[in-house]
């Protein structure tokens, strides 16, 4: 704690993240062992996604589940006064029901019984209204290479579009089911080596990874990120931006969870999510507000 510069009038009610009731809590069940924050660390007080046994403030649709405060925050920052940041690696856990203080993230007032919004981006809160969306113009390719398998070699000759990353499933004629990119070797996405998971011996031929790319030429409004759904004409249901490539927010690439070809044209970017959680109490922009999954009525 750092030292006292300023006496509220009024006491603040919580800190975000704890519980605001004693009414029945759940937890998001692991399986064996137990959840880790992602690369980039989770705070503490908002939403987050699971990945395999990793959690972010980030991902695609509906949240699973909330960082409640439990002191697992570390201070690293030199000089910090203070942390909400659960560093990468770090055990965590994410509750899927019951009542806790956030902070109001939106613009407006939060009015009791309003539903909380999502940011996809950055797990954070608001009451009001969905988090606003981008408008882009794009278009979606699939991965698609031409290479051969010798052993755990996977050799890229060329790429007919997209872009290849640890952790893509490989499919084409030959290859065994659910051959997967563990390690890069003189490739960084394109032509080049990488290293598989199931050793074989395959000849060269057309090679899909799972996936696809991408690629924004314009921006017409607000920015992406990763965690955003897309849709638009042609586009799969579920679309989602799960890598900046190229992009950083702005025109460039980014890789997408679902393969398909989407000729250019007029994208929406969405951002937020509806949960079911709601307001216990009102709150303006910036304050703590009450957050449930108890509605009462």
């Amino acid at each position: 704690m750092g030292f006292p510069r300023y006496v509220n009038t009024q006491a603040a009610p919580a800190v975000v993240g704890d519980f605001c009731d004693s009414n029945p809590r759940a937890t998001l069940n692991a399986g064996e062992g137990k959840f880790v924050a992602g690369p980039e660390g989770v705070y503490v007080g908002r939403f987050v996604w699971q990945d395999g046994r990793v959690l972010n403030n980030y991902g695609a649709g509906a949240p699973s589940g909330f960082i409640h405060r439990e002191q697992q925050a570390l201070i690293v920052d030199w000089l910090a006064e203070a942390s909400l940041k659960v560093q990468p690696g770090y055990g965590v856990t994410a509750f899927t029901a019951g009542g806790f203080w956030v902070r109001n993230d939106g613009d407006a007032t939060a009015t009791r019984d309003q539903a909380a919004y999502a940011n996809n981006s950055n797990g954070k809160i608001r009451f009001d209204e969905n988090w606003a969306a981008a408008s882009v113009t794009g278009q979606i390719d699939p991965n698609v290479v031409t290479g051969s398998i010798d052993g755990d070699t996977l050799t890229v000759a060329a790429v007919t579009s997209g872009v290849l990353a640890v952790d893509q499933t490989i499919s084409g004629t030959g290859i065994a089911d659910g051959t997967t990119i563990i390690a890069l070797g003189t490739g960084t996405g394109g032509a080049g080596t990488y290293t598989v998971d199931t050793p074989q011996d395959v000849a060269d031929t057309q090679i899909t990874a799972s996936g696809g790319v991408l690629t924004v030429t314009a921006v017409d409004s607000g920015e992406l990120a990763v965690g955003d759904t897309l849709t638009g004409a042609g586009v799969a249901e579920g679309t989602a931006i799960t890598a900046l490539l190229t992009g950083t927010g702005g025109d460039g690439t980014y890789a997408v969870n679902i393969g398909q070809t989407v000729a250019a044209g007029d994208l929406t970017v969405e951002t937020g999510t509806a949960t079911k959680w709601v307001a216990a109490s009102d709150g303006a922009p910036g304050e703590l507000v009450k957050m449930t999954t108890w509605v009462t009525g």
